[in-house]
C-alpha cells in the first residue's frame, strides 16, 4: 500500500530538473526510414514486442518466428505476420480504433535494441502474406506498419538484467507451470476443460 503523503510528479519540467539533458546521440539519432543497420537487425531478430493503445489503455505483446519474420516492404514499410494464437486479439482491436504502434526488437545475444514507432493497418491480402508462410501455411492477417521513427536504444537495460546471461537464468522448477497458474487466475476453470482446451491449441498448431 502506498503512504498517504507518496509524492507524484504530474509536468515535465519537474521530471526533467531531475536529470541531465540528453546527448545528442540521443536526441538526433532519430530514423525517418530503415538504413543499413536497422535491416541488418529486423533481419537477425527473432522476438519483438508490439504496444499499442485502445479505448481500454495500454497493451503490449510479444511476437516471434525465425530471424527476420518481419519483413521490410520499403524502407519506411514493414510487414509483421500475425501466426496462431489465443485468439484475444488485443493489438488489432485496439489498432482498429488508434493506428499507433511501436515496435521493439531484440536479438539473442546483443544487448542493444531497435526501436521503430508509427502507425499500423491489418491486411488480409494474400499477395502480401503470401511470402511469410511457414510450413506451406501462411498467416491468415498481419500488420502493414508505416515507420515514423526507427532508432537505436543503448545496452543499459540489458546489460543491468543480464538477459542473456545464462549463468544467470531461472530453474523453471521455481514457478508453478502455465496449466498450474491458469487453474489459480481463471475462476471456475477445471483441470479436466484446461487440459481439453490446451490439447484444442496443441491441435492448432504454431502456424
Amino acid at each position: 500500500m502506498l503512504p498517504d503523503d507518496t509524492s507524484f510528479i504530474t509536468d515535465e519540467a519537474s521530471l526533467r530538473t531531475l536529470h541531465h539533458e540528453p546527448m545528442s546521440r540521443a536526441t538526433d539519432k532519430v530514423l525517418r526510414a530503415l538504413d543499413t543497420h536497422c535491416r541488418r537487425i529486423l533481419s537477425l531478430s527473432p522476438f519483438c514486442v508490439v504496444a499499442t493503445q485502445g479505448p481500454n489503455g495500454a497493451d503490449i505483446s510479444p511476437r516471434g518466428d525465425p530471424a527476420g519474420f518481419v519483413r521490410e516492404l520499403d524502407e519506411r514499410t514493414l510487414l509483421l505476420p500475425d501466426r496462431v494464437g489465443n485468439n484475444r486479439l488485443d493489438a488489432m482491436s485496439n489498432l482498429l480504433v488508434n493506428p499507433r504502434i511501436g515496435l521493439l526488437f531484440l536479438v539473442p545475444g546483443m544487448n542493444e535494441t531497435l526501436r521503430i514507432n508509427g502507425t499500423a493497418r491489418i491486411t488480409n491480402d494474400a499477395r502480401l502474406l503470401a511470402p511469410c508462410a511457414i510450413n506451406g501455411r501462411p498467416p491468415k492477417v498481419g500488420l502493414v506498419v508505416a515507420i515514423e521513427e526507427a532508432f537505436l536504444h543503448c545496452a543499459k537495460a540489458l546489460i543491468r538484467s543480464a538477459l542473456w546471461d545464462g549463468a544467470r537464468h531461472i530453474d523453471r522448477k521455481i514457478l508453478p507451470t502455465y496449466a498450474e497458474m491458469l487453474l489459480d487466475h481463471v475462476g471456475g476453470l477445471t483441470s479436466e476443460e484446461n487440459e481439453r482446451q490446451s490439447q484444442v491449441m496443441a491441435e492448432r498448431g504454431l502456424y
